[in-house]
Formats: structure tokens, C-alpha cells, sequence
């Protein structure tokens, strides 16, 4: 099994991200992976060099190779990303609209571990999201407001019912993204690998 295991290729098609985080993770591991092309790791290290660290070319390459290799997270993760810090929400279109709420909780419910922080690039633009799109999300009448505690990010998801304008359903989706998605743990710093 082993021998098998450690086969060119093989380890590309694991997805790190199936077997619980808590698990130690050998770094070998990681790097055989990673040096494999596996998407998943590939994932890994542009949303750390991103979220966290602050590295934008890094980023981009690392999550645009697993975004074309299909790794849903990493559809999905790129598309959203670049319609927060880009305004570009072309990439949308990659991503069926009956899937979205699928991958959008499999990305946001990943925990990473402890020592989390995002890099002020983040939070800046979660700031200026808050300012100029949910002003306009709670001003459009596409759908029937259900609750109202108050227009902010943290009860977008309950503040209307689902027949939502395709735009609102993107600020919503991205709302949701920034109000809930955690960067990866620098006690995994990907760097090493």
C-alpha cells in the first residue's frame, strides 16, 4: 500500500481538506502534495498567502491553477474574492447558481485551527463593502424583507425570503463570505512547502 501510495500522481488527486484538520497532517505530506499539483493544496497556500499574508500575485497564480483544475472551493473562493477586491463579477458565471449555497457553506465552515487573523487588505475592503453594497441590498424591493434588526452584515442572511434579484443574491453571497470565512492558520504556514 505504501508503495502504491507513493506513486507519481497519486497524490494529486487527494483532497487534503476531506480528512479532518485536527488530524496531524505530516508537513511531508502536505509538501508531496503539494509538489504533485494537488488542488487542494494549492487552495491551501493561495488562501493563506492571500487572506492572511497579504500576497496578491502569489495568490492569484496558486488559486487560479486549482480553480482550473475544477477544485470547487477554489471556483468559488476566486470568484468571490475577485468581485470583493476587484469589483469583477465576471467569474461568477463559472459557478452554477443551484451549487452556490453548497460550496459557499463548505468553504465558510472550514475552521482552521487557532491564530487566525485576516490581513488589512481584508479587513479594509469588508469596511468598504459594508459602506457602499448593503445600503443598496436593503434598499431593493426584489424580495420581502423578513426580519429587520438591523442592516448589517450580520443578519443578511435572514433579512429577506429567497426570491432575491440576482444582484442581491450576489451581495448576499458575498456578505456572507466576508462575514463568515476564516483564513488558514498560520500554524500551518504553507510557505514551508
Amino acid at each position: 500500500m505504501k508503495a502504491l501510495a507513493e506513486r507519481r500522481g497519486v497524490y494529486h488527486f487527494l483532497d487534503v481538506l476531506s480528512v479532518p484538520w485536527g488530524l496531524t497532517m505530516p508537513s511531508e505530506l502536505l509538501k508531496a502534495c503539494y509538489d504533485e499539483g494537488n488542488p487542494s493544496t494549492l487552495y491551501i497556500k493561495g488562501v493563506q498567502f492571500f487572506y492572511s499574508l497579504d500576497l496578491y500575485e502569489e495568490w492569484l497564480s496558486l488559486l487560479k491553477r486549482a480553480a482550473d483544475a475544477g477544485y470547487e472551493r477554489a471556483v468559488y473562493t476566486h470568484a468571490i474574492t475577485q468581485a470583493i477586491f476587484e469589483g469583477e463579477g465576471k467569474y461568477f458565471h463559472g459557478i452554477p447558481l443551484e451549487s452556490v449555497g453548497r460550496i459557499g457553506k463548505l468553504v465558510r465552515s472550514v475552521k482552521w485551527g487557532w491564530g487566525l487573523w485576516h490581513g488589512d487588505y481584508f479587513r479594509d475592503h469588508k469596511v468598504l463593502f459594508i459602506n457602499f453594497f448593503m445600503s443598496s441590498f436593503y434598499r431593493c424591493q426584489c424580495a420581502n424583507l423578513v426580519q429587520r434588526q438591523c442592516h448589517c452584515l450580520w443578519h443578511i442572511d435572514v433579512t429577506k425570503d429567497d426570491n432575491l434579484c440576482k444582484r442581491c443574491f450576489w451581495i448576499k453571497e458575498l456578505g456572507l463570505f466576508l462575514r463568515d470565512f476564516e483564513p488558514i492558520s498560520m500554524l500551518r504556514d504553507t510557505r514551508k512547502w
